[in-house]
């Protein structure tokens, strides 16, 4: 990285620049990105990329979020102390460490055994320890610890499958980045009670697919 000046302006027009303009305007939310450093999450060959305006690779053929996309998906989910929060794809741990720096606890589940090691060892050295990291193939659902106040999808998804509706606690929100390629619509689902869900459209944006997710039916002519 470049000398701690030059890092500190970095982060500063990263948010300035970047993620104010995306409409995250919510003071939490952008003073947590001064305090947890991204660069500490970021692949060595890629530390000098650690403030800019792209996916970062992060090995296996996936990337991390843009910094725009991991505070606006912070910001909708309004978190709070008290929340049990569910991450569904771990990739570089960083989007954890957001999401636990405001919940009670945060379960994150990723399919690379290598994401989870390395993600715990990052989350580790920044003193953050309301987590519990597994693997496993979450694609539809990951009921291990009941239900959540909020669900987090990392990765997008043709189509919601309903286990993750099911698994939000009344009041619970859920954020998932639905469609395919070049359709693509952050959502925020809300379990209202009494089986009713609303939903809200945030944003177009695209994201790499989560892997195994559930694919549409196609039709052969």
């Amino acid at each position: 990285m470049a000398p701690q000046m030059d890092v500190e302006r970095a982060r500063f027009n990263m948010i300035e620049q970047q993620i104010r303009t995306w409409e995250v305007l919510d003071q939490r939310v952008l003073d947590l990105l001064f305090k947890l450093r991204r660069e500490d999450f970021v692949p060595d060959p890629y530390r000098a990329l650690a403030f800019a305006d792209m996916g970062i690779p992060i090995g296996h053929g996936e990337s991390m979020l843009q910094p725009k996309q991991e505070a606006r998906m912070l910001q909708e989910l309004t978190i709070k102390q008290q929340d049990q929060v569910l991450e569904i794809g771990t990739g570089s741990g960083y989007m954890t460490g957001l999401l636990a720096s405001f919940a009670a606890h945060v379960y994150s589940v990723d399919i690379q055994p290598e994401f989870t090691r390395n993600a715990a060892a990052k989350l580790a050295r920044n003193g953050i320890r309301n987590i519990t990291l597994e693997t496993g193939d979450a694609a539809l659902g990951w009921n291990k610890q009941g239900s959540y106040d909020a669900i987090l999808i990392t990765g997008s998804l043709p189509i919601l499958p309903e286990t993750f509706k099911a698994s939000l606690k009344p009041g619970g929100r859920l954020l998932a980045v639905i469609g395919e390629p070049p359709v693509m619509e952050a959502q925020l689902i809300a379990n209202m009670g009494d089986g009713a869900y609303n939903a809200v459209g945030l944003f177009e944006t695209c994201i790499a697919q989560l892997k195994n997710a559930r694919q549409p039916e196609r039709f052969v002519f």
